[in-house]
């Protein structure tokens, strides 16, 4: 009987997804990063296998480890994101690039879901107007 390690039950391509938007980013950035279209990063996010030399360039491109991206839970980000700002320095892509976290965890969240809650407001709007 094969067991599930629960750290890897997502689909790595929604790992993916899920990692973008706690970086903030945009399909259209990350693909700039990859050097590929929105819509390949689009195919990416509903890709659950990769080879190893792509997954290094979308963990890298994403700021994180190969490793990280591969066990990414949601319990773990916040554990993670909470080290890594009490010990002011993070490394972000394994190779030993350290950056300066100038926000708390928490604001990050806040900044975030305050972004998505404005565009959604956009959108209500620009609905709205076009029903009258």
């Amino acid at each position: 009987m094969e067991t599930i390690n629960h750290d890897n039950a997502v689909h790595l391509g929604r790992k993916i997804e899920r990692v973008r938007h706690l970086r903030g980013m945009t399909q259209t950035e990350l693909g700039e990063r990859l050097g590929i279209t929105k819509q390949a990063v689009s195919k990416i996010e509903q890709t659950d296998k990769f080879d190893d030399k792509r997954l290094e360039e979308i963990a890298s491109a994403l700021g994180v480890t190969v490793e990280g991206l591969k066990k990414y839970n949601e319990e773990t980000v916040f554990y993670n994101t909470n080290n890594s700002y009490e010990n002011c320095c993070v490394s972000t892509n394994g190779v030993g690039n350290n950056h300066t976290f100038n926000h708390s965890p928490i604001e990050k969240i806040v900044e975030f879901y305050e972004k998505q809650l404005e565009k959604e407001r956009e959108r209500f709007e620009s609905l709205k107007k076009e029903k009258e």
